[in-house]
This record gives C-alpha cells, sequence and structure tokens, in this order.
C-alpha cells in the first residue's frame, strides 16, 4: 500500500508539474520599427525584458506591427477580437475606428509639450471610457511622439508656400488643414514616405522631427520647418478579458510598470525632438540622429496663428462633424472637458 501511494503521488507531481511550470504569455503588438529611436529604445527593451520591468511572472511576445503586415488603423479590432493583448494604439490611425480618440490632438491644440500634457490629463478618462465601451480594452496610458513638424523638398519660406503642393498626412484633422490652406492633403503610410517624397509623389510630408530623420526623410527633402500641428499621441491599450485574468496585485504591477515606461517616454520624446531639431538642419550638438543639412525655414507669428486658430475654425468643426455620426454628443463632451483651455463654450 506504501509503495502504491507514493506511485500515486509521483503520478500527480507529474501531471502536476507542467502546469505549474506554464508562464502565461501575453502577445504585443508594438509601434513600427520604422518609427525610429522611441520604439528601438524604451519600447522595445520593456517588452522584451517584461517579467523583469513589471515584477511579474509574465511573458510578453512582443511584435512590431510592420514586421507582421498588419497595419496600424487595425490596432483596436485586433485588441478587441483577442488576437493581441496588449497594443501600442497609433491614435491618429486607429481613429478612423473611433474619431473620439483624435479629439485630443486636433491641428492646433498641442503646439509644445507641456500643453499636450495638460490636454492628455484632461482627455484620458473619456479616452479609457471609449475603449472600453467599444473595443472592449483599457487604457494603459499614452505619450506623445512630440510635435509634428513639415519636410518639404521645393523652396517654402513660410506655411503659406505650401499652397498648391502635395502634402503627406495622417489624419483628417490634417488633412482638412493642408486642404484649407490651399495644398492637397495625400495619405501615405510613414513607411512608404521617404520614397514618395523620392519620386515626386509628395511634395512635403509632416511627421515627429526624430522619426523622419531615422527614416531618412531629410535625405529627398531640403526644407524643414519647425512648426508643430499635432504632437502625434501613442500609448498602450489591454484587452479587457486579458486584464480581468491578472490578480489585483498583478494589475497594479502592470499599471505602475507601463506609467513608469509611459513618463520615460514623455521624456525621452522631449529631448529626441529638441536634438533632432538641431541634426536636420546641421547644428551642433547633435547626439541622437543623422546630422543633415536641411535649410530651416524661419516659423512666423502669422504662420503660429494660422495653427492655433485652426482648433475653433476648421479642426474642431471638422472632428466634431465626423464624430457626432458615430457619438452623438461628442462635441459637446470634448468642450466639457478641454472647451475653457480656448475659449470655447
Amino acid at each position: 500500500m506504501k509503495s502504491t501511494f507514493a506511485l500515486a503521488l509521483l503520478g500527480l507531481a507529474v501531471i502536476a508539474t507542467p502546469a505549474a511550470a506554464e508562464k502565461m504569455t501575453l502577445n504585443v503588438l508594438g509601434q513600427p520599427l520604422a518609427t525610429g529611436l522611441i520604439q528601438k529604445n524604451m519600447e522595445q527593451p520593456f517588452f522584451e525584458n517584461f517579467a523583469e520591468r513589471t515584477g511579474l511572472d509574465i511573458k510578453a511576445n512582443y511584435k512590431a506591427i510592420d514586421v507582421t503586415g498588419m497595419k496600424s488603423e487595425e490596432t483596436l479590432r485586433l485588441l478587441k477580437n483577442g488576437l493581441f493583448d496588449i497594443v501600442s494604439i497609433r491614435t491618429a490611425q486607429a481613429a478612423r475606428d473611433e474619431p473620439f480618440l483624435l479629439g485630443q490632438d486636433l491641428v492646433g491644440l498641442n503646439p509644445d509639450y507641456d500643453t499636450a500634457r495638460r490636454v492628455y490629463e484632461r482627455y484620458k478618462v473619456a479616452f479609457d471610457q471609449r475603449l472600453q465601451e467599444n473595443f472592449n480594452a483599457k487604457l494603459l496610458g499614452l505619450w506623445p511622439f512630440g510635435p509634428q513638424v513639415l519636410f518639404c523638398k521645393p523652396e517654402i519660406k513660410g506655411l503659406k508656400d505650401i499652397k498648391g503642393l502635395k502634402v503627406r498626412v495622417y489624419d483628417q484633422s490634417l488633412a482638412q488643414f493642408i486642404e484649407k490652406l490651399g495644398a492637397t492633403p495625400v495619405a501615405i503610410g510613414f513607411s512608404e514616405t521617404q520614397q514618395a517624397l523620392s519620386r515626386g509623389v509628395v511634395d512635403c510630408a509632416i511627421t515627429g522631427a526624430s522619426s523622419a530623420n531615422s527614416a531618412g526623410w531629410p535625405e529627398v527633402s531640403e526644407y524643414f520647418m519647425p512648426i508643430g500641428f499635432q504632437v502625434g499621441f501613442n500609448g498602450y491599450a489591454i484587452n479587457l478579458n486579458t486584464w480581468k485574468k491578472l490578480t489585483p496585485d498583478e494589475q497594479r504591477k502592470l499599471e505602475s510598470a507601463v506609467n513608469g515606461l509611459n513618463a520615460d517616454i514623455w521624456v525621452y520624446s522631449k529631448e529626441l525632438f529638441d536634438d533632432a531639431l538641431r541634426c536636420n538642419v546641421g547644428e551642433e550638438p547633435c547626439t541622437t540622429v543623422t546630422k543633415y543639412k536641411m535649410k530651416n525655414v524661419p516659423v512666423t507669428k502669422d504662420d503660429l496663428k494660422l495653427v492655433a486658430d485652426a482648433v475653433t475654425t476648421i479642426s474642431f468643426p471638422a472632428w466634431s462633424e465626423v464624430c457626432e455620426k458615430s457619438m452623438p454628443g461628442c462635441g459637446a463632451q470634448w468642450k466639457q472637458i478641454l472647451g475653457d483651455m480656448l475659449g470655447m463654450k
């Protein structure tokens, strides 16, 4: 009997061991490799060392989106259907599925990092609520790529000189603003833009100063205008089914770790942006990206006013018209959240 009992215990141990040893794995869809140093130096190391960074006995299977064949416009759908547990949201692209998300980065709303921080802190609760209601997902925080600036191949001396030119854009708010200036907005993916500039498919293109440098845009464009249209909010969301599988303690550890990542990226993004402003036009110090010799186009008060006025005259009216179709009352909610910052009631 003793022998039989010992064998039974051994059998249970054999059966139990694989289950006990099995580690939870989260599938994570990240930023495109092509976007540069934030993805390479901040996001990817965090998720590739997920257990160490979070203190959780959980592994992350991390994939940059541009190596999967998937598109940024699909991220929220991929998160909702459970194909990925965590996704890096590219807000401008994801807003094609959910226009309300774009409301925190309308053209002219975020001229600098400090303003963007205030806007984010006000908007994040409503942003998260919309994700939970429509995509079975929870927001884990957002960060900015930095002011989205202008690169042009033909000579320009100011913002009004883009009239008649073809300009690469990435969302509807920016497209409508560019159109009002008399230029033709062209929607092209980030990874295809360098070639589009080279071949003359577009004359100008807009993105972050550092990302453009990493992607080689200064090699095929000559004029650089450091005027910020938007700040390019991005961030992380987790599938709610996955979230609910975690214990309260695990949830706290995960949120704390991702909050730390987001905070680090806010700081790093500003450092990269300031350095890229110098690097793109051949100034020192230039330490993070490649030094080029683009011609700097000075930003005038008139240029700044054109962008600042866009919120009330162009981007908010156009955005709210689209947003109301999928979310009645979203314009009023936006004004309740952000209106007092702009004197809008």
